[in-house]
């Protein structure tokens, strides 16, 4: 399978949320194996990124996130495309894990509040936007039943057993704040010029 082929399987037919769901089992059943060679702390960083692609399967299989953004903050444009919403998840999500969790186990186990902050602010913003709107948004349920409770514990694990810091839990948090905020801002920069094209093109 060529590149361009690998792409249109897991982007252009959808299947990335799905191959996450299998690659999560996989990384679950590995946390043990962390635990052991590693010990607590690092194991409850390390789980983040399994418990993140759990939630990207509530939230984008069927494309149901994106439909869901078109209609809420595009208002029927397309705003958010199934290339960004891949972009978005795999870098923006699976990379900045992955940098939390290199950065505790060489820098400071401090430093994984990065991963696991992602999971927490992103729960924030599903159940924020569920009260506003009063209805189910695609990753509420993931949100309430995973991030919370896991996201909470492994915080004050990182805490008491890790040591983290002040300035390592604001980091995180700016971290995974300004991502969100990066995500919004892309989606209704995206929503202003396509509404502007359509504008022109009227004109």
């Amino acid at each position: 399978m060529g590149i361009r082929a690998a792409t249109d399987w897991l982007i252009g037919r959808w299947q990335w949320p799905y191959a996450g769901l299998f690659a999560a089992v996989l990384l679950l059943a590995l946390v043990p194996l962390v635990y052991v060679w590693a010990g607590l702390v690092m194991a409850a960083i390390v789980v983040q990124l399994p418990v993140y692609m759990l939630h990207q399967f509530e939230e984008h299989h069927d494309d149901c996130f994106c439909r869901y953004v078109n209609r809420v903050v595009g208002e029927g444009l397309p705003v958010l495309s199934p290339v960004a919403a891949f972009v978005i998840n795999s870098v923006g999500v699976w990379g900045v894990i992955l940098v939390g969790i290199y950065l505790a186990q060489v820098l400071a186990p401090g430093y994984g509040t990065i991963a696991i902050d992602l999971g927490v602010v992103n729960g924030l913003l599903h159940v924020v936007v569920a009260t506003v709107r009063r209805e189910y948004n695609p990753g509420l349920w993931t949100s309430l039943a995973l991030f919370f409770p896991i996201g909470g514990a492994a915080l004050w694990i990182v805490t008491v057993f890790g040591g983290a810091d002040v300035t390592q839990h604001v980091v995180g948090a700016l971290v995974a704040i300004a991502i969100h905020i990066a995500i919004v801002a892309y989606a209704i920069s995206r929503r202003r010029a396509l509404a502007g094209g359509a504008a022109n093109r009227a004109l």
